[in-house]
């Protein structure tokens, strides 16, 4: 079944935080960075020396490149950044792309030399410092989400306002909000893969064992974030848009909140309280509520087009709803950024831009005017329940690549 070492954290010094990880638009949780593992001992007298030595540069790529960067990639200023992200992100990617095929001959048709190699990850969210397990699901794991964290790094580095060339205020191209969108469905695809293809496949006692980074619950979350997120972006972009109706918008505030409010819920009893964890659950925390005054101040909008006294009482109360979460998220906005590691808010854009100013705006007209025409015991204490949408944004549909040419039968079982 694959042996278990977790490594208290007091105990070991290669988890490396950076005291500031800059502006945040897309939360990234901390990387996970893979220790050296020697294929030799384990593996020699199994398959030939070729494939051993092709195993071992491909993982010591990968420790090398995600040992330098990992501890900063989640920074915002790095060296050299391409349009869509950076250089070192996209080399990174690269590298676990061209180790999963080999990685993968391990478990090939429930192969004993899947419990073989301890494999060892420095964690992030966890009270552990590190977790070794001799099981290469593990592994595999392990490489999707670190593979899900580069790409939400990608979206997050898209997505932070540049300065326009007019000089005026800091925004984001169209091209930028599409392009972030593509990739946080590809982050979701890897983490949707991770928890339906490789959780199933490893052993009860050793899914009990993985640290909180890897639990089905972190996973679904940060999975349902990513989609979260891109609603995010599309509301944003209908609301830019003359051609997208109140309806359309509330719909997507609406699943916005379905999104962030399972989230929040699959982090629920999870011992996120050390360092990234911690933020991981803020942030949540943070987006929820802003999706809340969203989908309130639009559905308030909507049932004010009613013409009946119920209809205008109801509105009043959704968008008085609406401005209480919008101040709510303020203050856990602060939380977020003052939990270690410390970060910030780039300059307000998108969907949060329009409705801080709209919200408190349309908040306090619609009060004045129908507490003119009513009276206050007929406005409602309560805001309404809000429409419940089927969610329409799905992670990518990512499989697993196939088993390298390299792993055939003449390899197998024959050292050389």
């Amino acid at each position: 079944m694959g042996c278990l070492v977790s490594t208290p954290k007091d105990l070991g010094g290669n988890r490396r935080r950076p005291a500031n990880v800059g502006e945040i638009s897309v939360f990234v949780p901390g990387l996970r960075i893979p220790k050296p593992v020697d294929f030799s001992p384990s593996l020699t007298d199994h398959v030939s020396k070729t494939l051993v030595e092709r195993l071992s540069a491909l993982r010591t790529r990968i420790v090398v490149m995600a040992g330098q960067e990992g501890p900063t990639i989640t920074r915002t200023k790095r060296k050299t950044f391409t349009q869509h992200g950076g250089s070192t992100l996209a080399e990174l990617q690269q590298a676990l792309e061209d180790y999963l095929p080999f990685l993968l001959g391990l478990v090939k048709d429930g192969s004993p030399l899947q419990q073989k190699v301890q494999f060892v990850w420095v964690n992030q969210e966890d009270d552990a410092e590190e977790t070794a397990m001799s099981n290469a699901w593990y592994e595999v794991l392990s490489v999707l989400h670190l593979m899900a964290s580069l790409s939400l790094s990608q979206a997050n580095l898209v997505l932070l306002p540049r300065t326009s060339a007019d000089g005026y205020q800091p925004k984001i191209s169209e091209e930028s909000r599409r392009t972030s969108i593509d990739v946080l469905l590809k982050a979701a695809g890897y983490l949707d893969c991770a928890v339906k293809q490789v959780l199933p496949l490893l052993p009860t006692e050793l899914r009990r064992g993985l640290p909180v980074d890897l639990t089905e619950g972190v996973l679904r979350a940060l999975c349902l974030q990513a989609l979260g997120q891109g609603v995010d972006i599309q509301l944003g972009l209908a609301i830019d848009s003359t051609k997208a109706t109140l309806a359309v918008k509330r719909r997507l505030a609406c699943e916005m909140v379905k999104y962030w409010q399972q989230a929040q819920d699959n982090l629920t009893n999870l011992p996120l309280s050390n360092g990234w964890g911690e933020k991981h659950r803020f942030f949540v925390k943070w987006k929820y509520i802003e999706a809340k005054a969203a989908a309130y101040y639009y559905h308030g909008l909507i049932l004010d087009e009613g013409n009946t006294e119920k209809s205008h009482g109801m509105a009043v109360a959704a968008l008085q709803a609406a401005d209480e979460f919008l101040k709510e998220s303020k203050n856990t906005s602060d939380a977020f950024n003052t939990a270690p590691p410390l970060s910030r808010n780039p300059p307000l854009w998108g969907t949060m831009k329009y409705l801080s100013e709209k919200i408190p705006k349309d908040t306090s007209s619609k009060v004045r005017i129908n507490q003119d025409l009513y009276t206050h015991d007929k406005i409602m204490e309560t805001a309404p329940t809000l429409p419940d949408f089927a969610l329409a944004l799905k992670p990518d549909d990512y499989q697993l690549p196939p088993v390298h040419i390299s792993w055939n039968d003449e390899n197998v079982n024959r050292g050389q």
